[in-house]
């Protein structure tokens, strides 16, 4: 696959490379925005990088049919806000919550280029479609350590140049896709919803798109490293959790896994809080989390059935869930 001579040099420049060998297309990005690809190189530090490039017109259409103004906008604040993380936060996380690293992060009114880490040159080769429980664990505890890293309280949010709200479906994002929502009780709840999660004493950073594409697993299906942070922002982990179940545990298995794996998440996330020395209690925390695990499960359920509302993780699952959290509203302080 063709590249341009400019992204040619800057490559080459990068790794101290002689040559470029060859130019893969791993896959679009979402919305027809733009590419990824991975690079092999000659002769350099490195054997090979991913470059996402992105061209910031407007696409013709959407997968969905949402091709707004206010669509297109959000993306091109997404891709900021991943250059902006990779930048000034990636650097932070360990190797129990591994991220790649960046070489490069160039952006103007046309594109956005962001040079990484190949995953699969480190050790991080594979992408699963399906997963095992043992597998799905992998995940889980990735996010935990993710969420015990960057937890503060609620008035220590410094990340300023990321979502102030991470998550793709955070309600004030969503205006359009609330105003389509056909189920009532559930477009009424919202804003209760999402400030209950708000203003949940601890909050940290969510990936925001914490779904199984987005890990890539070693070899052995031991280890995981996480990839693409365009919603990166402040909140509470049981969004990510319930993302993640949606994209991997098929729904009719859910119930069933349901108190394990929110046990498992929680015995790793106080294992890594106290590796942390922040002084967190971590009792403490899962007291304010746990609860909202159905809360989470009902603000995702809200922008699925506005955005998509024959998409399949609505179903009897969700649909018990939401109206658990529906049910449970009056138990969640209300703002003063």
């Amino acid at each position: 696959m063709p590249i341009s001579e400019s992204l040619k040099n800057t490559l080459l420049s990068l790794t101290n490379a002689k040559s470029i060998q060859q130019v893969q297309l791993i896959q679009g990005v979402w919305g027809g925005y733009g590419e990824l690809l991975r690079v092999t190189v000659q002769g350099g530090r490195v054997n090979s990088l991913v470059v996402k490039s992105v061209h910031t017109p407007q696409p013709s259409s959407h997968p969905k049919g949402w091709n707004t103004k206010r669509s297109h906008q959000r993306k091109l604040h997404s891709y900021q806000v991943e250059a902006n993380w990779y930048k000034n936060y990636a650097h932070q996380l360990n190797s129990q919550c591994y991220v790649p690293r960046c070489f490069a992060a160039q952006s103007d009114q046309q594109s956005h280029l962001l040079v990484l880490e190949d995953l699969t040159d480190l050790g991080y080769p594979i992408v699963k479609t399906t997963v095992t429980v043992e597998e799905a664990k992998k995940c889980i505890k990735w996010l935990a350590h993710f969420h015990a890293l960057h937890l503060h309280k609620s008035d220590q949010n410094n990340y300023n140049d990321l979502w102030e709200t991470g998550t793709y479906w955070h309600l004030a994002t969503r205006p359009d896709e609330l105003a389509a929502l056909q189920d009532m009780p559930l477009k009424l709840a919202a804003t209760r919803i999402d400030q209950i999660l708000t203003d949940t004493p601890f909050q940290t950073l969510v990936h925001g798109d914490a779904k199984l594409a987005n890990f890539c697993f070693s070899e052995d299906a031991k280890q995981v490293a996480a990839v693409d942070f365009q919603y990166v922002g402040g909140g509470c982990g049981m969004k990510d959790l319930i993302l993640f179940i949606s994209s991997a545990i098929p729904p009719e298995h859910c119930a069933r896994l349901q108190n394990s794996l929110i046990d498992y998440y929680f015995a790793c996330l106080s294992e890594a809080v106290v590796a942390t020395g922040k002084g967190i209690d971590p009792m403490k925390l899962e007291q304010a989390w746990r609860p909202l695990y159905a809360i989470a499960w009902a603000d995702f359920q809200r922008f699925v059935k506005g955005w998509s509302p024959n998409h399949w993780k609505i179903n009897d699952y969700t649909e018990n869930l939401t109206a658990q959290a529906l049910s449970s509203l009056t138990q969640f302080p209300e703002r003063g």
